[in-house]
C-alpha cells in the first residue's frame, strides 16, 4: 500500500466527522460566530476554560477555530475537575479576538491555527494580551504548509521573537506531572488507520514564545491533535494512552499558565 493512503483514509474521516458536527452548529470559521453561542453567566471567582474565535482562510471549512467544540472542551473541564482541585467554571466560554472580554481571561486554547488570518488589529490586541499576561495555547494543526501558516501570523504579532522549542526541563512539563517527552496524539480516525500523523507531519512538536524576560507566553503544539483525545476520551476504541498524555498535557499548561 501507498505510504501516504493511510494518511488519506484518515483524512476523509476526520474530515467527515467534522463536517457532520459543524453542520449541526452551522459556525462560518468568523467572528460572527460568536453572536450565536449563549453566554454562561460570568463568575470570576474560578477559571475559566476559554476558546478563541479566529477568522479562518475558508469558510465553514473543517478545520476551523471550532474544531472538537463543545465536546472537547467540556470534557476536558470534567477531567481537570476529576483529576485537580483547580476550581474552574462548569462550562467554558468562546470569545472572539475582538471583543474586549478577552481581556478577562487570562488563558484561551485555540484549535487549527494553521487556518487562521490575523489582520493588523487582531494581531495588535494579541500582543497586548500576552505582553499584559495573558497566554495562549494553539493546538490541532499539522505538517509543514499549516506550520508555514501559522508562523506567518504570529509574526504579525511578535515580529522581534523567535518560535523556540521548550527544553523538557522547562516547568511547564513539571508544574504537576512529570512529562520527559512529547507523544504525537492522533485523531479519532487513529481507530480506524492506525496511524498517528497527518500530511507531512510525522513527529509532534511542542514549541513556545517567550518574552522578554523569558515568560512563556504562548505553547504551540505542532503534528498533534490534544483536543480530539479530550474529545474521544469515552470512546472505549481510543486509546486510553492519548487521551492520558492528552489530560495530563493540558493540566500542566494551565496550571503553569495561572502561575506564571
Amino acid at each position: 500500500m501507498n505510504r501516504f493512503a493511510p494518511a488519506a483514509l484518515a483524512l476523509i474521516l476526520t474530515a467527515a466527522g467534522a463536517l457532520l458536527s459543524q453542520e449541526d452548529l452551522r459556525f462560518l470559521g468568523k467572528y460572527e460566530d460568536a453572536r450565536g453561542i449563549p453566554k454562561p453567566p460570568p463568575d470570576r471567582a474560578q477559571f475559566v476554560f476559554t476558546r478563541l474565535i479566529y477568522n479562518g482562510r475558508i469558510p465553514r471549512y473543517y478545520k476551523n477555530w471550532y474544531t472538537d467544540y463543545p465536546k472537547g472542551d467540556r470534557q476536558l473541564i470534567e477531567g481537570l475537575k476529576r483529576l485537580t482541585d483547580l476550581s474552574i467554571a462548569d462550562q467554558g466560554r468562546v470569545v472572539a479576538i475582538n471583543d474586549p472580554e478577552l481581556f478577562q481571561y487570562p488563558f484561551v486554547y485555540s484549535s487549527e491555527v494553521g487556518q487562521m488570518v490575523l489582520n493588523p488589529d487582531d494581531a495588535a490586541i494579541m500582543r497586548e494580551y500576552l505582553l499584559r499576561g495573558g497566554f495562549w495555547f494553539q493546538d490541532d494543526f499539522w505538517g509543514s504548509s499549516e506550520w508555514a501558516s501559522m508562523s506567518a501570523q504570529m509574526k504579525k504579532v511578535f515580529p522581534e521573537f523567535e518560535i523556540r522549542d521548550i527544553p523538557r526541563d522547562h516547568p511547564i512539563f513539571h508544574t504537576f506531572f512529570d512529562i520527559d517527552k512529547v507523544m504525537q496524539i492522533p485523531s479519532l480516525a487513529y481507530v480506524y488507520t492506525r496511524i498517528t500523523y497527518e500530511q507531512d507531519g510525522f513527529v509532534g512538536e511542542c514549541k513556545g514564545i517567550f518574552d522578554e524576560k523569558g515568560r512563556l507566553m504562548v505553547i504551540i503544539n505542532h503534528n498533534t491533535d490534544l483536543g480530539d483525545a479530550y474529545e474521544s476520551a469515552d470512546d472505549p476504541e481510543y486509546p486510553l494512552v492519548f487521551s492520558g498524555f492528552a489530560y495530563r498535557h493540558a493540566l500542566n499548561i494551565i496550571l503553569y499558565a495561572l502561575s506564571h
